[in-house]
């Protein structure tokens, strides 16, 4: 991937490691500096109320969505604040002006984020959110916009709103473990197999697409736009 300053735009905590954690790890290895939003604090929707989460369960979150994105080489993380899975219960452009802040401060050249067509409604509204925040207009940095697949939600709308059709693939068999690493520290979120979220289906998704292509491992995206 032609890049030199990336930004991964994703709803949920773990969402920046299902979907791109493999490329991230390559690409901060090879030094590219790898930033993330995350928009929403996570787990909240599985209660009534946020005043009825565990208390310390917020907390104990953010400390393995900072130890899974340092294993995987992510230069910084920011935690935004957005409703967990009711990003449709906020005015759309409270997200697109806190994507456009990021994006200002930090002049990112390659965005990557969901796919139009996952189940979730939140990575739908990240989705189009990320693309208004990111217009193509004359003086911008993000020259590149590409979309990401999250197991258990991109291929769990057996594609009836949009299908994913990835279209660029990033060679990952030396950093698929790392993924796998990664998501394992996400203990609310890893499931056991045959979940999609299980470790054996990342390595196995990661080999199916790349050997779609011609490679041990990959991660496929797909391109909205990439200008050079």
């Amino acid at each position: 991937m032609n890049t030199r300053s990336l930004l991964v735009v994703a709803a949920h905590p773990d969402d920046e490691i299902l979907g791109c954690g493999g490329t991230v790890s390559r690409l901060s290895n090879d030094g590219v500096i790898c930033n993330c939003v995350i928009l929403s604090k996570g787990i909240a929707s599985r209660y009534d109320k946020e005043d009825d989460i565990p208390e310390g369960k917020l907390e104990e979150l953010s400390a393995h969505t900072l130890k899974a994105t340092k294993i995987v080489g992510y230069t910084s993380i920011r935690g935004l604040a957005f409703p967990d899975n009711r990003f449709d219960s906020v005015p759309l452009l409270e997200i697109v002006k806190a994507i456009e802040a990021l994006v200002d401060e930090l002049k990112p050249d390659t965005i990557l984020t969901h796919h139009k067509g996952d189940l979730n409604r939140d990575h739908e509204l990240t989705h189009r959110a990320a693309l208004i925040a990111t217009r193509p207009i004359e003086g911008t940095s993000v020259k590149n916009l590409l979309t990401f697949e999250i197991p258990s939600s991109t291929e769990w709308s057996f594609s009836q709103f949009n299908e994913f059709q990835p279209n660029y693939f990033c060679d990952i068999r030396d950093h698929v473990e790392k993924k796998i690493e990664a998501m394992a520290v996400y203990e609310g979120e890893s499931r056991a197999f045959p979940h999609p979220r299980s470790g054996e289906n990342l390595r196995a998704l990661a080999q199916l697409r790349g050997a779609s292509v011609g490679m041990r491992a990959a991660e496929a995206f797909e391109i909205i736009r990439i200008c050079h």
